[in-house]
Parts: C-alpha cells; sequence; structure tokens
C-alpha cells in the first residue's frame, strides 16, 4: 500500500486534503491525524470491518476497544443509550477536550469498535485537523493512537510515518501534538465514576466539577498483583522503547548515584546508555554523558506538562538511536504526575528499582 502524506497546516486554507483524507475513512479505509493528546489512526466507528483494520495495522489485540472520536454533542446521541447527568456536566466542562466517557453503547455501534463490550468510549478532540475530518468523513471516528502496538504513541507526524507508512492509506501531518499525553478516561456507567486511564484531567478536577471520582485500582498495580483492569487495553504492555528501561525511584542524591554506577557499568561493557533527566538535575550526568552516554532532558519538573509533552518524543529518539540500556528518575505522583508515571511504568516494564 503507497500511503499518502499531506501537511496541514490551515484547515480552511488546506480543506481539499481534509475533504480527501474524510472521503477515505467513508470509504472504509485508515488516516493518521493529529488531536490534542496525541495522534490517531482512524477509521469509520460503525464499520466493523473499517475498524478491523484498525487492528491490524496496529497489531493491536482485539479485546482492547477503540474511542469514537466526535466533533459535535448531537453525534453522540446515536452512539449511547442514555447520558448520565454528571456526564452532561463533565462535557459541558471538558469538551472538547482530552476526557474520554464510557456509556452504555447504542445498538448502532458494532462490537468490532468496542472490543466485545456492551459499551463505548467516546470523546470530543479540541484540534481542529481532527474535528474537521470527522465533519467530512460524516461519522464517529474509531481511533487509538497511531503507533504499532505497544511502541510509544506518536507525537508528530514522522512517528506515524515510521510505524504506519505502507500500511494505512493516508496520514495527515498537523505537526507536534499540544499535551502528548492520551486522554483521561472515564466511566460514566457506575456509581461514583472511575477513571480507568489518568491523563492531564486529573482526579481533583473531576472531584471538582462531579464531587467523588474513584481510580481503577488496577491501574497502577503490578502485573503480579492479578488485580484486573476494567478497561481490557490497560492490561497490556504500552509505550514501550526497544531498549532495556529502568527508573529508580528515592532520595535524590542516592538515584543519582544509582544511575550513573548502572550506565557507567554498561558504558564499560560497550553498550549503548541512554539517561533520561530533567532541565533540574541535567548536570548531574554531565560526566557520564562524557564518557558516551545519551542524556536527554525531558522537561522541568516544577512544569509536569512539559515532561508529558516529551515523555514519547524522548522514548523514540532512543529507539532511533539503536540506544540498548535507558535509565530515569520516577517523578512526584501528584495531579498530572500519575499519568506521567502510569505511562512511564508501563514502558518500564514495571521496572522500577527503589534505593
Amino acid at each position: 500500500m503507497d500511503t499518502i502524506i499531506v501537511k496541514v497546516n490551515d484547515v480552511k486554507k488546506d480543506y481539499n486534503y481534509i475533504e480527501q483524507a474524510g472521503n477515505i475513512i467513508k470509504a472504509g479505509g485508515l488516516v493518521g491525524f493529529p488531536t490534542e493528546t496525541v495522534y490517531g489512526l482512524g477509521a469509520d466507528a460503525l464499520n466493523e470491518e473499517a475498524a478491523a483494520k484498525i487492528y491490524a495495522a496496529k497489531g493491536r489485540p482485539s479485546d482492547n476497544p477503540l474511542i469514537a472520536h466526535i466533533s459535535n454533542i448531537s453525534m453522540l446521541d446515536s452512539l449511547v443509550t442514555e447520558i448520565p447527568p454528571k456526564a452532561k456536566v463533565l462535557m459541558d466542562k471538558f469538551w472538547p477536550g482530552p476526557m474520554t466517557l464510557i456509556f452504555n453503547k447504542s445498538e448502532v455501534v458494532p462490537k468490532g469498535t468496542t472490543g466485545g463490550l456492551d459499551t463505548v468510549a467516546v470523546r470530543m478532540p479540541d484540534n481542529e485537523i481532527a474535528r474537521g475530518l470527522i465533519e467530512a468523513a460524516g461519522t464517529p471516528i474509531a481511533a487509538p493512537s497511531g503507533n504499532l502496538s505497544g511502541k510509544p504513541s506518536p507525537t508528530i507526524a514522522e512517528h506515524m510515518i515510521d510505524d504506519m507508512d505502507g500500511r494505512i492509506d493516508m496520514i495527515i501531518d498537523g505537526g507536534m501534538v499540544g499535551m502528548g499525553l492520551e486522554s483521561t478516561i472515564v466511566d460514566m456507567t457506575c456509581e461514583p465514576p472511575m477513571i480507568l486511564r489518568p491523563g492531564f484531567i486529573t482526579k481533583e478536577m473531576l472531584d471538582e466539577v462531579i464531587g467523588e471520582v474513584e481510580y481503577d485500582k488496577a491501574i497502577f498495580a503490578k502485573p503480579d498483583e492479578n488485580l484486573k483492569p476494567k478497561a481490557p487495553g490497560m492490561k497490556y504492555r504500552h509505550y514501550a522503547p526497544s531498549g532495556d528501561f529502568s527508573m529508580y525511584d528515592g532520595d535524590e542524591k542516592k538515584v543519582v548515584s544509582a544511575i550513573v554506577e548502572a550506565a557507567t557499568s554498561k558504558l564499560k561493557e560497550g553498550k549503548s546508555v541512554g539517561v533520561i533527566t530533567t532541565y533540574q538535575h541535567y548536570d548531574y550526568f554531565k560526566e557520564i554523558e562524557q564518557l558516551g552516554a545519551q542524556v536527554i532532558t525531558i522537561g522541568d519538573e516544577s512544569r509536569l506538562e512539559t515532561i508529558a509533552n516529551n515523555l514519547y518524543k524522548v522514548l523514540r529518539d532512543f529507539d532511533k538511536k539503536g540506544t540498548e540500556f535507558i535509565y530515569g528518575e520516577t517523578f512526584r505522583e501528584d495531579d498530572l504526575g500519575k499519568a506521567i508515571m502510569n505511562r512511564l511504568t508501563k514502558a518500564a516494564g514495571y521496572n522500577i528499582i527503589s534505593v
């Protein structure tokens, strides 16, 4: 398959590309496109055969539901059997935006889109290209992140091209995304509502709007704790770089010392080594950088949104360099930190070393 790759800077000026992509969706094809969170791999959410193509292109397990993206509230009515009052409050507050809500699905939504479940996940993206594509297609668009299953999610079109060129019909290059982490998922079919995946919209923000919201405890548990996550996709390893990735947790000085020691040992063995750190801690690792380690700053620890924005790009950069061993520090787990550590813990295969 020859993948069409187009650059869209302005939805109105470049609408011919949006229209072309919409026609591909209508015909049952696959289109990669930007959202405010990560790049998505889209197909007609109401076309079971098209949804199956997403699973095939990604190598995604078939029990991992897809999120249906809509461009306006009226599109939601046909997808769900009811909209709980608390859901309406959240939609008014956070849509369009990085929040996915789970509802009981209507008959119009095929189980091929929902991973066999009787519920459907829906969100309205805060991205003009994404919403323009949905409008052009005239249908909700099912779209997981546009990466090969298990790899870091794409935050620039180049990432999608690396993974999907030749696998899908078209990729829309809309530049770098604004956030860099997938949407918060909230299950509205239970009371109190339950967070199934943390994201930029935090528990504290949700609590403030609709009262108490719970976390699915399984999303922070190690696989050996035998807690089954309510969202099937959360049981799989995600976001993983190709290299061996370890994270260190504990006293700042001890963490730095442990990373330097481990990295130095691997460098002496002739291995390629990478270190993920923050602007504040970069100087601590200059010594091993001079020995040949690739030290990349992921962001500002006082502004966690900068870390979230760069997280997947850093992991993919190490992949491109063929880095064999990667070491990183943990981050505080308040607010957005929970979402960051959820992704990093999975990326490291739960290999977190306490020092």
